[in-house]
């Protein structure tokens, strides 16, 4: 095996294990947006909150040391966002189902 072949190997590893690692963390921070839409459900609060989006996307820009643009991090969360909102959605539904309220 050449060196280059070697280098790639080497990276391509590296970013196999991030991308395990995101994933770990993306399913963790599905788990807490259930977690707080269970109690705003409880609690009589409303889940769909636009301005929390914003912040949320707003937060992870500002800590955002680059390379990724600004832009290409709150395309990013745009869709995390709309992912959480949608297994939020897919729980409520089936926690009515089962209670029937």
């Amino acid at each position: 095996m050449s060196s280059v072949e070697q280098q790639l190997k080497k990276l391509r590893i590296e970013i196999d294990s991030i991308d395990a690692e995101i994933v770990k963390l993306l399913n963790k921070r599905a788990q807490f947006a259930n977690k707080i839409g269970e109690i705003k459900r409880a609690h009589g609060l409303p889940v769909y909150v636009p301005e929390r989006e914003e912040q949320v996307i707003a937060n992870v820009c500002k800590n955002n040391p680059g390379p990724l643009s600004a832009e290409a991090i709150s395309r990013i969360y745009e869709r995390i966002i709309d992912e959480s909102r949608r297994l939020e959605r897919e729980e409520m539904e089936r926690r009515k189902k089962q209670t029937g309220k």
